[in-house]
């Protein structure tokens, strides 16, 4: 069930990102390809991911960095990406509606679609000129 607010502020980011990242932590298919990766840096991702989201969904200019690099060698597939996805947005659902959680919705779908794209094209050119 919906709240009736929408994605606000910074701390709405911190909420949608933390119950989003505990549902990636538990997931049969993401958890291990994630924990593998992060290990024990959580809270240095989880702070990125709200400056990322920040960013994107608030215009508040917090993040730097480019969020390809990191995921261009990871042993990802389509299913990952639709689990991601689906995942994302039952977060969304549950928690927020509104313009700015639609738009969340929005730019998690083009996210995915062009990070799939850009994965496998360097998967097929061999990983080389990842950047």
């Amino acid at each position: 069930m919906s709240e009736s607010r929408d994605i606000l502020n910074l701390d709405d980011i911190k909420k949608l990102v933390d119950t989003f990242y505990g549902k990636v932590r538990s997931d049969q298919l993401l958890a291990p390809i994630f924990n593998e990766r992060i290990r024990d840096q959580w809270p240095v991702h989880l702070e990125k991911m709200y400056r990322f989201w920040q960013t994107v969904l608030l215009n508040e200019h917090s993040y730097l960095g480019s969020p390809f690099a990191p995921h261009a060698s990871l042993p990802i597939d389509h299913g990952h990406f639709q689990q991601w996805l689906r995942l994302f947005k039952e977060t969304l659902n549950e928690l927020f509606s509104g313009e700015k959680a639609k738009e969340a919705a929005w730019r998690a779908d083009k996210m995915a679609e062009m990070f799939e794209s850009r994965i496998a094209y360097f998967k097929e050119q061999g990983f080389k000129n990842i950047i």
